[in-house]
This record gives structure tokens, sequence and C-alpha cells, in this order.
């Protein structure tokens, strides 16, 4: 099954017919099993003495045990396996074929389409029972003792495998059984997300019906040696209208006796308890990592990813960014304003610098929006890097402007992007090539990349702060891990389709398959690039971009698309090759 179509096939004679029932119950059966040792696997571990290897762990966290899956999903698992059973049995008695359920003749008809419906209602049983059981609150406090040892990624890379950490796992371990390499269903979408307050059955999971004030939101941060990481955080809970449904997750990746931990409080709590990293310590959970084990910004959001416990929302936010007053409403606003459950909003972010007035209040009447991309020269490869993003009052009122591009700085979106988009564990020392890697796969798994109408955060540049320039950063430890970043470049782009020219084995391939490309229809990665103008086999791309994606033609030419239960826009039916409107120009004066 797993969601392939049933063929027809032709008049079987009995024999054949009974080894055909015989070897479907096999596989009802063997999927029921599956569904029941994953959740004997998955139960709760006895509390152990957990080896935290070279990670340490600062004193305020506290580290939630993940709900597991509720019992009624195996029993509904195992319900609608005797049922098939049952209905397979009276198939056969009847002297009919799944084959024939496709037919148009009698009251068949009927029977079969039922049958089949059942077939379409088992998948997604199985599929939501891989879905752990939403909570709120929760963190990862409860799990010290529960978590998995893993090899250092950059020591891996240079083969030595004894670099041991401990790790919390993953919320959901395995992306492809939620999105099966096909575009997820709503019902499935609405399925994961968790609301602060319960339904009458308990069930904090509520999809559309919870209340847009009591969706979840996880923020994830990943921090190395930033002075700024504690600020970030005191703004993102101070500027909140609502902080009770905000859960932060940074990766601390300090110097433990040089740098300023990133909940650490400004003065003790017991003298000034309503600071916001004393009044809500329990909705910050700090991963500690010593700053010689850091690899780069993906293995550290990789790690902010393993701290996503089922929230509503997932924010992904750099270090030194301050937000704008009531942040949580408006982003939220803007995000169901597309009226798609596939959106992210993202894009590079405005320079703090004369963004909010003296209240926190935003003054800033442009955003930047992401549409220029250019071919960089690497070591051994070439990769898509995107450049300075031109930035202005937006030209689409009242909803976030669909753009081509994604951005690591600023993310936003439902929480099922986490889920079927994790950063890849396997790519150590990958900064240029994050966002193209995140971007193209997220398209091919279904969703869709916007430009926020109004900025709700800003970020401090280094160029605009003397004392940004002396934060240090992760690349002082290259030496230790040099040529890491070649192996790691070279998957990045294998698995993004983009170095054609390599033989594919040349490059890890180690879990591709979660860590990869969905399978949406006409999402393909080719497709991405044929539409943007992308060349990967000549390293070029088409110029001026920006005419047709900052000025609303993206938009206005691809929202109609939009499917009408919101999932995604539906590319099958969008024939476009952007090519350069201005080929003798340039694009130094686009910005």
């Amino acid at each position: 099954m797993g969601g392939r179509p049933l063929r027809s096939s032709p008049p079987s004679s009995p024999s054949s017919l009974d080894r055909f029932v015989v070897i479907f119950s096999s596989i009802v059966c063997s999927l029921f099993t599956l569904g029941l040792v994953a959740s004997l696997w998955n139960l709760p571990s006895p509390k152990t003495t957990n080896r935290r290897g070279l990670f340490s762990f600062h004193k305020s966290i506290n580290l939630s045990r993940s709900g597991i899956d509720d019992v009624h999903d195996v029993d509904d698992i195992h319900n609608s396996a005797d049922d098939l059973d049952d209905e397979l049995s009276m198939l056969h008695e009847e002297g009919m074929t799944i084959g024939d359920l496709g037919n148009n003749f009698g009251n068949t008809k009927s029977q079969g389409s039922q049958l089949l419906r059942k077939l379409r209602d088992f998948s997604n049983i199985y599929t939501h029972a891989n879905i752990p059981q939403a909570k709120w609150p929760i963190s990862i406090r409860d799990e010290d003792g529960d978590f998995e040892d893993v090899v250092h990624p950059g020591h891996r890379a240079k083969n030595h495998p004894d670099v041991i950490m401990s790790v919390p796992k993953m919320w959901i371990d395995d992306p492809v059984s939620i999105h099966q390499n096909k575009l997820m269903t709503r019902d499935l979408a609405m399925k994961i997300g968790s609301c602060t307050v319960p339904d009458a059955s308990g069930n904090f999971a509520r999809g559309d019906n919870c209340p847009l004030n009591e969706r979840t939101i996880y923020v994830a941060i990943a921090s190395y040696r930033d002075y700024q990481c504690r600020d970030t955080v005191t703004s993102i809970f101070e500027r909140a209208s609502h902080p009770d449904r905000i859960r932060v997750g940074v990766i601390d990746q300090i110097d433990d006796g040089e740098d300023i931990h990133c909940d650490a409080p400004y003065e003790p709590c017991s003298e000034n308890p309503e600071q916001m990293l004393c009044k809500y310590k329990n909705q910050l959970d700090i991963l500690q990592v010593d700053p010689l084990l850091s690899v780069g910004p993906v293995f550290a959001r990789h790690l902010g990813h393993r701290l996503y416990r089922g929230e509503y929302y997932y924010m992904q936010s750099d270090a030194h960014v301050t937000y704008a007053n009531n942040w949580d409403v408006d982003i939220i606003s803007q995000q169901e304003a597309t009226k798609n459950e596939m959106a992210v909003l993202s894009t590079y972010l405005s320079k703090f610098e004369g963004a909010l007035d003296e209240n926190g209040d935003s003054v800033l009447k442009g955003r930047p929006i992401m549409c220029d991309t250019v071919f960089e020269q690497g070591q051994h490869n070439h990769y898509l890097r995107h450049d300075v993003q031109p930035q202005g009052p937006p030209v689409i009122k009242g909803t976030p402007q669909l753009h081509p591009f994604w951005s690591a700085g600023f993310s936003f979106s439902r929480g099922h992007f986490v889920v079927n988009v994790p950063y890849d564990f396997y790519q150590p020392l990958i900064f240029q090539g994050e966002e193209m890697s995140i971007g193209v796969r997220g398209f091919t798994i279904g969703y869709d990349f916007y430009a926020p109408e109004k900025s709700v955060c800003f970020h401090h540049y280094r160029s605009k702060n003397s004392k940004r320039k002396q934060v240090p950063k992760f690349y002082d430890n290259n030496r230790v891990y040099a040529g890491a970043g070649i192996q790691s470049m070279s998957r990045l782009l294998g698995i993004v389709h983009m170095n054609p020219e390599l033989d594919p084995s040349r490059w890890d391939h180690t879990d591709e398959e979660k860590y990869g490309i969905g399978g949406v229809e006409f999402r393909s990665p080719e497709h991405f690039y044929e539409i943007f103008g992308i060349d990967v086999k000549n390293k070029s791309t088409q110029g001026h971009l920006c005419d047709f994606v900052s000025k609303g033609d993206m938009h206005k030419m691809f929202t109609p698309y939009l499917r009408a239960d919101g999932m995604g826009i539906d590319y099958s039916k969008i024939d476009y090759k952007f090519t350069d409107p201005r080929p003798l120009e340039t694009d130094d004066d686009e910005e």
C-alpha cells in the first residue's frame, strides 16, 4: 500500500485470487505489526544516567518527556486492519479482484468505492499514529536520560567516530512517514500543532479549531558566542502579546568561562523576578555546546529542530534580533492572510537602527523581498548565494507576497515545516548554500515562500555595530575540520540536483531520504530551476528576476492556483519560464 495507486488487473483464476488475498492480507498485518513495534519502541525508557559526551547543560535547563503515541492510534490500526481483512474475504467469496473495484458495473461499484476509501483511511490512520500526542506546556526538561547518542558530524567527516554526543531525539524522526513523498493532506496537517488549551476530550492538537491567540509558537535560535542572545530572548517574550504561548529553544555555543549565557538574567531572579529570563524561564530550553564543537549554522539549527515539540507555529531567528510590539499577533495574522497552509514567511531582515520608536513599535514602511541570487564559486564546486535583496514598501496589500527563495535569518511557518524539512545532520561547515538547500527541499515537499507584508523584528548587523565586529565566528574551527566543508557541499548540491556534473558516487548519501527532496508532482528541483531561470549545468542565472518578483507579477500570476483546500500552489497549472527582460543591463541599480 503506502499510498501507491491500485492497478487494474485482468480476471484471475481462483488460485491466483487466493494468492492475491493472502499477499494483501499479509501486507495489512505487516503494517499493523510495524505500527505496534514503533509504538513500543517509542515508549519512554526507564530513567538512566545520561551520557552527555561533549555536550554540557546550563544549570537552568530542565529537560520534558515528549508525548508518546496515543494507544487509541494503535487500536485504530488494529480495527482498520481487521475491517479490511473482512472486506477482502467478502471480495474473494464473490469472485472479484482488487482490479474490479475500479470497474463500473452493478451494485459492486458502491462496494468497491467504499473499500478503496477504507484503504485510503487505513493509510491515513497508520500515518497519524506516527505523530506524538500534542501537549502544552512542554519542553525537553523531562527527557534528560532519554536522549540518543550520535557521532559529531565534523569528526565523522574526519573519520573520528569516537566523538560521541548525546542529543534530544527528533519529535518525529522520519519525515517521509509524514509527507510520504507526495503532497501532505490538510487532514494530516491539522494533526500537527498544539494549542495552549485542549478541547473537551483533552486533545491539544485542535487544528483550525484552535483560536489564533491560543496557538503555540516554537522559536529556534542558533547562537555562537553571542552577547546579544539574551537580549533577543528578552525581546521575544517582552514584546509578545501572548508570551504564555511561546517556547524558545536556544543552541548556545559558548565558552563557559568567558561568554554570557543566553539565559543569564541581568540581575539575580531573587532580586528582580519580573525579568523576562526569570518570569518565563520554564519556557526557555537551552542546549549548551562547547564552541570547539561548532561546525556552522546548519548543524546548530539541526539541533534547534531537535528541540521542536509539536508547537502550532515554528519561527527561526538569529541571536541578534530585536522584536517589535505585538509581533506574535502580527506575524500569525500575516501567515493566516495567505490562506495557504504551506506558506513559509521568510526574508532577510531590515537593520535595527531607526526601525522602532521609543515604545517598541515599528515605524518602518518597507521590507526586503527575496529575488536576487547568483552562482558563486567555492572549493571544487559552484553554489547559489542570495545577494543583497531589494527593500521597499510592499506592492501587494493585505497579504504577504510570494517570492521564490527562503532565508535562514527569519522564517515563520506552521510547525510541520520542521517535521517535513529538517536540517541535514551531515552538513558540517556549511554557511553559503544553506538557504538554497532548505528552500529547494521545501519547494519539492509542497511549501511556498512569502515575504512578510510588514517586518516584526530587526537585525543588528556588524556594519552598524562596532561591538558585533568582536563576536567570534564558527569558522575559527575550520582548521580542525579541514576538508569537511567540501564533502558537505557536494552532498548539499547533490541532494538538490545542483551539481549534475559530479558522479553521485562521490558524495555521501547517508539518510538521504530523511534529509532529501520530496515527491510532489511538478515540484522537482529541475522544475524550480526552470521556472526561475537557474541553469545548474552552466552555473548561471537569468538576470533581473526581481522585476518579476518584487513588482508583484509572480504573486498575481501564481496565487490563483492556490489549491481550494489551501494545501499549497498547484504548479501543474503553471507554465512559466522566467527569462531576463533586460539582458544587456546589470542588476546593480535594482536595489
